[in-house]
């Protein structure tokens, strides 16, 4: 690897300092705040704060609509990851088949990725409205009601889809970067040997596949807990009764809704905590059983 040697050694600064800058405007400045303003209660005008330590924090794990934003929480990051990098992944295996037109299915699966999520959750607010989407004309051709707007189980079906399918685009190009950096030649002689495509899947491609495999995991997890907000405002607002009231929806209803500061900037403080807990786990376990 080439080194590079600057003779003036501000000129290193001067580089580093737009992206040093952006940091601390975007993401230490407002981290800082939300620490500090996480000890700290405003009455009901706005007009007086007061330092109350760790009460912000005490009186959330004993709130029941906190806990239950924990437990959508899990399902929901869980239901998403599972889903988007599943069906990138079939879709990645079936287009690295592709001898012809590979470049087109490419892009016309990539196109999702560039909507805007906002719009992503109109989107599919559309197709799965109980009085004019036709995904509940055709359910109840087959016997079943749709209607996200009292059901909860329809409610969260419908968020995991508009987020999963946000993301499948992201893991689709990932995985058939992965699956095109695998030597031909690997598969190739498994298959002399005898072994079906189920078994050179499983004991060639996916375990080569385990890097990539393991970064997605890590970018959807922090994906679906940080950046499904404006899918969820789109699409269900956190409703029916809290069914989808991620952890990332409450932090804005309880700060900029309900105007509890304290309690939001706890709440943003323990979900920052948790995203770093579950990737320092994940690099510090997980990544023991990836095979670079």
């Amino acid at each position: 690897m080439k080194r590079t040697i600057f003779r003036n050694q501000l000129l290193p600064w001067l580089l580093l300092a737009p992206q040093l800058i952006i940091t601390f405007i975007f993401f230490l400045w407002p981290a800082a705040q939300a620490l500090r303003q996480s000890f700290l209660r405003q009455d009901a005008f706005g007009i007086r704060t007061t330092f109350v330590g760790l009460d912000n924090f005490r009186r959330l794990w004993n709130s029941p609509e906190y806990l239950n934003s924990l437990q959508v929480t899990a399902v929901f990051a869980i239901s998403v990851t599972v889903l988007s990098m599943g069906v990138a992944l079939l879709l990645a295996i079936a287009v690295d088949r592709m001898i012809r037109s590979t470049r087109v299915y490419t892009t016309l699966l990539v196109w999702p990725y560039a909507v805007a999520p906002a719009v992503a959750g109109i989107l599919w607010w559309f197709i799965f409205n109980p009085t004019i989407g036709i995904m509940p004309y055709l359910l109840g051709q087959l016997g079943y009601n749709w209607n996200h707007i009292s059901n909860k189980g329809d409610a969260m079906t419908l968020v995991v889809i508009a987020s999963a399918w946000k993301q499948i685009s992201y893991n689709f190009l990932f995985f058939l970067a992965g699956l095109q950096a695998i030597p031909a030649s690997l598969r190739e002689a498994a298959a002399i040997d005898g072994a079906g495509p189920v078994r050179r899947f499983f004991d060639i491609t996916f375990p080569l596949l385990s890097p990539t495999t393991f970064f997605l995991l890590v970018v959807n997890i922090v994906y679906a807990m940080f950046d499904t907000f404006a899918v969820i405002d789109a699409t269900t607002q956190g409703g029916p009764a809290q069914a989808t009231n991620i952890m990332v929806y409450k932090v804005y209803f309880d700060g900029f809704v309900g105007q509890n500061l304290g309690s939001s900037a706890a709440q943003s403080v323990i979900l920052m905590g948790l995203v770093a807990m579950l990737t320092v786990i994940q690099f510090r376990y997980v990544e023991k059983k990836v095979a670079y």
